[in-house]
């Protein structure tokens, strides 16, 4: 009798991750470690929605995802997690992800390779399974004592993640009581992402961000006092040619204030299907070049006095340094400041010296529809 093949002995547990799924979004912050955070989805979309520069999620109602959902979907990535490692016992790798067990895995179901939260699990946890991004666009909009259960919930479920995060806003931030921030803390929540774009109340108003400099300093006070880490995220040129003084220099004033451990670049492109695309296809707003872009930012820079990071950590910092690289480095952790604030202002000055030509014009990428 011909010997049974060797993907009997796990092909049970693959049949049951085949089954498997739950809510998974799209977007997450670079810095959220790629493949190695698991993507889980908490709210569905963005509460707010109304921002003129924004396309990620137009068309798309915001969705408040009950609970026990929330928990049912942290349970079968438990569930995903107890086979994945069955399978790996069973093929002699003691419980250890790497690419024999994936294999393993593919040669009962080839279609895993398409299943979305399998890929994401499996990722997850090949890349030593501990930090979790929870999705979507603000978490925090979350009732405090559902936000909390979900949490307590994760930990507990899946005890081998050191890191949690998510996006929020400046105006949920806001208008939490800072006993709840510090409560949704202690839960589990451990760093947030917030779009700051611009420190400046007339460029807030035009974008519809829906809150004021004095929030967004009150939400990121807030924010920090609970002992969150906190990224805050502002736009280069997101005021054009007409508002780059103000844009610069009321960003920096808010940014000192807050005073977060990281600051993260992220240039303006307008991007198709947005007001500010409309705006600017019309003429009724005008991008900078590249060396009036690097002017606005060491302004900011200048301006800027706080003790965290500022990074670039994005391809749309793609200004070009006098060797034909990047100008600034690009990774996570970008540059510690005051000390390397030296050195980024070098940076900004070689590349003003650098001939605009050789700069990616924003102009370019955006008539090629490269987003």
């Amino acid at each position: 009798m011909a010997a049974a093949p060797k993907n009997d002995l796990y092909r049970h547990h693959v049949e049951k991750i085949s089954k498997l799924s739950f809510a998974v979004g799209v977007y997450r912050p670079p810095s959220e470690g790629g493949s190695a955070s698991l993507l889980l989805r908490v709210t569905e979309n963005c509460p707010w929605n109304k921002c003129t520069f924004c396309e990620m999620y137009k068309g798309h109602k915001f969705v408040y995802r009950p609970v026990e959902d929330i928990k049912a979907d942290i349970d079968t990535v438990r569930a995903m997690v107890d086979e994945i490692r069955e399978v790996s016992m069973k093929i002699g790798q003691e419980g250890r992800l790497n690419r024999n067990v994936y294999r393993a895995l593919l040669s009962v179901d080839p279609f895993l390779s398409e299943n979305y939260c399998f890929s994401n699990v499996f990722s997850w946890l090949y890349y030593g399974g501990k930090t979790v991004f929870l999705q979507d666009a603000n978490s925090m909009i979350m009732r405090t004592d559902e936000f909390i259960e979900v949490l307590r919930h994760l930990r507990k479920t899946l005890p081998g993640v050191t890191r949690v995060t998510s996006y929020t806003r400046s105006k949920t931030l806001s208008q939490r009581k800072p006993e709840e921030l510090k409560a949704i803390r202690e839960a589990g929540l451990d760093r947030i992402h917030v779009g700051l774009e611009t420190g400046d109340d007339e460029i807030l108003k035009i974008i519809r961000k829906g809150v004021t400099s004095a929030e967004q300093i009150d939400g990121g006070k807030k924010a920090m006092a609970a002992g969150f880490q906190l990224s805050e995220y502002w736009m280069p040129d997101l005021g054009g040619r007409e508002r780059w003084r103000q844009h610069a220099e009321n960003t920096a004033r808010v940014l000192n204030e807050i005073n977060p451990h990281y600051i993260r670049s992220r240039p303006l492109v307008p991007r198709q299907g947005t007001e500010i695309f409309e705006d600017y296809r019309q003429g009724r707003f005008h991008i900078s070049s590249p060396h009036e872009r690097l002017e606005e930012l060491k302004l900011m820079i200048e301006m800027l006095n706080v003790t965290g990071r500022v990074c670039f950590d994005h391809n749309m910092n793609a200004w070009t340094g006098r060797n034909g690289g990047t100008l600034f480095h690009m990774d996570y952790e970008g540059y510690k400041f005051p000390e390397e604030k030296p050195r980024v202002l070098e940076l900004i000055h070689e590349g003003l010296m650098v001939d605009e030509s050789r700069h990616i014009d924003i102009k370019e990428l955006v008539a090629m529809g490269s987003l």
